[in-house]
């Protein structure tokens, strides 16, 4: 072969090297949009798997995630067939390659594992895989290692190289920061979600007649929402709009809320406001609008005969639904000075007489899943 003709190759192959890491580093920065394109962390997780196994070309990955107490680490998330085993398995730090680079906080490269006395045959054992060829990196978050990235297996022939290696790490780095705006996210919404309770549980004190109330309504909702087609967003939502769906009583006077009898028919029209001024507190909120419907309209009914404007079937929105039903079996099944608490298998059936009337069918039916798979009474304990 000629010295022109083996230039011509040479640089044909450093083309076609050059062609594929443009088209691997375009794939890194289109998985990294996705990783950071939801504040869900088991999406985020399974992502990163996914993500971590197309960049690398392997056959399986996984994510193991550290736990700092107990320092060891565990398989969040694995792809692959065995993926239910790899979960029962975790490794001490410094125990196997994953333990290894949680340890040392440095990535690694293993062609050859069988030949390193690093490597932990126990995984492959359990899940009856064999492990030719393994890449792992460090998820690092402020110098922190929170968990490991590793790709199994790389298809074709060949070990991993140390292109894989930095392509890895640049994805373990868009991984940490999609998991640590999660966490933060996380804890901001349960910041929230801890002052909307505690604005709750302060309105509620005013009412001796109704202790617990809000909690039971919350979790009785929650218990719905599981049986019915919503989004996760949906559900918080729904979580959301139970907590404050009474919000509005701040403004009734305590005589009419503390009242120890039944309400004349003049008091039970003024205790009808606090739907509307729930409402109207709640307007001011920029970031709960969507929760506005459901504390306005939760005394709907579905033949329309509810306040505050008498919506009927599909007009009332299903966070007001969901409330409402809720809230009617708390109030059945809870003591108040002028009666007894009924029965909860009695309530059952006061609800399903209601269905279609007074309360939502699907959302009943919802309420009854719910109830007979013990959820309910459980919390009503």
């Amino acid at each position: 072969m000629s010295a022109k003709k083996m230039d011509i190759n040479r640089r044909l192959d450093k083309l076609k090297r050059n062609e594929e890491r443009a088209k691997r580093l375009t794939l890194l920065s289109q998985l990294s949009q996705l990783l950071n394109s939801t504040l869900d962390p088991k999406e985020i997780q399974r992502g990163a798997m996914e993500a971590a196994t197309r960049l690398m070309k392997a056959e399986v990955g996984s994510l193991l995630l550290v736990h700092e107490e107990k320092r060891h680490l565990y398989f969040e998330v694995a792809l692959g067939e065995r993926e239910e085993d790899l979960k029962t398995i975790s490794l001490r730090f410094g125990e196997g390659i994953a333990g290894w680079v949680a340890q040392h906080g440095k990535p690694l490269i293993m062609n050859s594992p069988e030949k390193d006395r690093r490597f932990f045959k126990g995984v492959d054992e359990k899940t009856e895989f064999k492990t030719r060829n393994i890449i792992c990196v460090p998820v690092r978050v402020k110098e922190k290692t929170i968990g490991v990235l590793e790709a199994i297996n790389k298809k074709g022939k060949g070990g991993f190289n140390k292109e894989d290696l930095s392509l890895l790490i640049s994805l373990a780095d868009q991984v940490a920061i999609a998991l640590d705006n999660s966490r933060l996210y996380q804890e901001l919404e349960e910041m929230f979600f801890q002052t909307a309770k505690s604005l709750a549980d302060a309105i509620e004190k005013r009412d001796p007649h109704t202790g617990g109330h809000t909690q039971r309504v919350t979790l009785y909702s929650q218990a719905i929402a599981k049986y019915l087609p919503l989004t996760s967003l949906e559900k918080k939502w729904v979580k959301i709009t139970s907590v404050l769906h009474d919000i509005g009583k701040i403004g009734i006077e305590d005589d009419i809320l503390k009242k120890p009898k039944p309400l004349s028919p003049g008091e039970f029209e003024i205790i009808k406001r606090h739907s509307n001024m729930g409402a109207e507190i709640i307007e001011h909120i920029r970031q709960l609008r969507e929760i506005i419907p459901g504390v306005k309209y939760h005394h709907e009914q579905v033949d329309g005969k509810g306040y505050p404007d008498g919506l009927r079937g599909k007009d009332i929105p299903i966070l007001a639904k969901i409330v409402a039903v809720a809230d009617t079996y708390d109030a059945m099944t809870t003591d108040r000075p002028y009666r007894k608490a009924m029965d909860k298998k009695i309530a059952i059936e006061e609800l399903k007489r209601c269905s279609g009337t007074q309360l939502d069918g699907e959302v009943v039916e919802a309420f009854i899943h719910a109830y007979q798979n013990g959820e309910i009474e459980l919390l009503s304990e």
